[in-house]
């Protein structure tokens, strides 16, 4: 009984370091342009094709495909900002979450048409011991490596992250940015830099939980960004959406929620709980369990 029920946490934390690496790609970008970026479920996809590509086509080691897909992801996260978010930095924002769905079935459709619909799997003999699902016992536990460095390196990532933001001239200027964008200008930040920075962080850190994702669910389509990114939202809101120790937390509850769900009642009603929980907290608590509540001025 305790048994299963340590092994369920540790399952959970899996998923949720995954969510979490993404969740923390949406709560940048809303909090420094308050933009839903609903292309970003898809950046994970592209990072996952990217890694998938560099083994196979390449025949990269996967660490150096996986330092190719977030360098990869990065750039084209400051492309999307360029081309389809900065025109509409004045815009109502209705104009730019449109525009933010719109790339994201672009995206889907662009890999649909050069990768076909048929998924795609890396390869085993690709994936090296520490990335792969043999376990080793922790006591009377049997965990996979890949479990233990999910979860390691997205908590790494999120200390490299919190001390980039609070003790660096650059993260400094993030949260200048995200405060008021033309006192900002004012102190002599470049606000458009600023802004593409973030976007090429929160792509790197997607790109880095679709590569994990892709090899704990091994299955690489155009569309496999949407699940995992809409939950990934989910947390970033349970969290508080931008509150970066928000998402942190929101999506190791959300991975939690969801696996004592499949575990504990039924798979068939994981999906059904997880959203139902989006509904309560936008009902009772909008502002998640780190947001701000903000009043628009009229």
């Amino acid at each position: 009984m305790l048994k299963t029920f340590l092994e369920q946490v540790i399952n959970g934390l899996q998923v949720g370091s995954i969510y979490a690496l993404i969740a923390l790609g949406y709560t940048m970008v809303y909090g420094i342009v308050k933009l839903i970026n609903f292309a970003h479920g898809d950046i994970l996809m592209v990072g996952a094709y990217t890694a998938f590509t560099c083994v196979t086509k390449y025949n990269m080691p996967l660490i150096a495909a996986i330092l190719v897909s977030v360098m990869v992801c990065s750039l084209l996260g400051v492309l999307i900002d360029r081309l389809a978010y900065k025109p509409l930095r004045n815009s109502p924002r209705i104009s730019a979450l449109i525009t933010a769905i719109g790339v994201s079935f672009f995206l889907e459709s662009v890999f649909l048409v050069f990768q076909g619909a048929d998924s795609k799997v890396i390869p085993q003999d690709k994936i090296p011991f520490y990335l792969s699902s043999a376990t080793i016992s922790i006591g009377s536990l049997k965990v996979s490596y890949l479990t233990l460095v999910t979860i390691f390196s997205t908590i790494i990532c999120m200390l490299v992250l919190n001390f980039f933001i609070k003790n660096t001239k650059l993260g400094k200027a993030t949260r200048a940015v995200s405060e008021d964008h033309n006192a900002a200008r004012l102190m002599g930040i470049n606000v458009n830099s600023t802004i593409s920075i973030t976007f090429a962080i929160g792509s790197a850190l997607g790109a880095l939980g679709g590569v994990l994702y892709s090899l704990t669910y091994p299955q690489i389509e155009p569309y496999m960004g949407m699940m995992p990114g809409l939950k990934a939202f989910i947390a970033a809101v349970f969290g508080g959406i931008g509150s970066i120790p928000g998402a942190m937390i929101g999506g190791y509850l959300m991975g939690l929620i969801e696996n004592f769900s499949k575990a504990y009642i039924s798979s068939t009603w994981a999906n059904v709980i997880v959203f139902g929980i989006l509904i309560l907290i936008l009902v009772f608590k909008p502002s998640g369990l780190f947001g701000k509540n903000i009043k628009e001025k009229v």
